[in-house]
């Protein structure tokens, strides 16, 4: 990923409509590979769906960085945007995250998406 800023995307359908860069992941289990290999590294930005692939959702994740936050070793992160379309998990996610004393937002611009389905 070129550029200074380092995003990831955790979300199974969606990118960014103006092309910004992302590292991406499509389920809970490529996105923990992945804040794991970045570890240390600070992330600017970090953008979490909820419902992922079939019955995958970021809990895992939350879970993660939640469990990190407990033991002093919180992901360096500059911000945390929760953007999902379910709202009452996307609500509760916000919520675990900004107890665990993460800066995290819910994120509902819902025009700075397209979909783009793999096979």
């Amino acid at each position: 990923m070129s550029g200074s800023v380092l995003r990831v995307l955790v979300d199974d359908v969606r990118v960014f409509r103006d092309g910004r860069e992302a590292l991406l992941a499509r389920t809970s289990a490529e996105a923990l590979s992945l804040l794991r290999a970045l570890d240390g590294r600070f992330v600017d930005e970090l953008w979490l769906d909820h419902d992922l692939v079939g019955d995958d959702t970021v809990q895992p994740v939350v879970d993660h960085l939640v469990a990190r936050a407990a033991a002093g070793e919180p992901l360096p992160v500059g911000r945390i945007y929760v953007h999902s379309a379910n709202v009452r998990a996307g609500h509760r996610v916000n919520a675990e995250l900004l107890a665990a004393g993460y800066p995290s937002r819910r994120s509902f611009v819902a025009g700075m998406w397209r979909h783009q389905w793999t096979a």
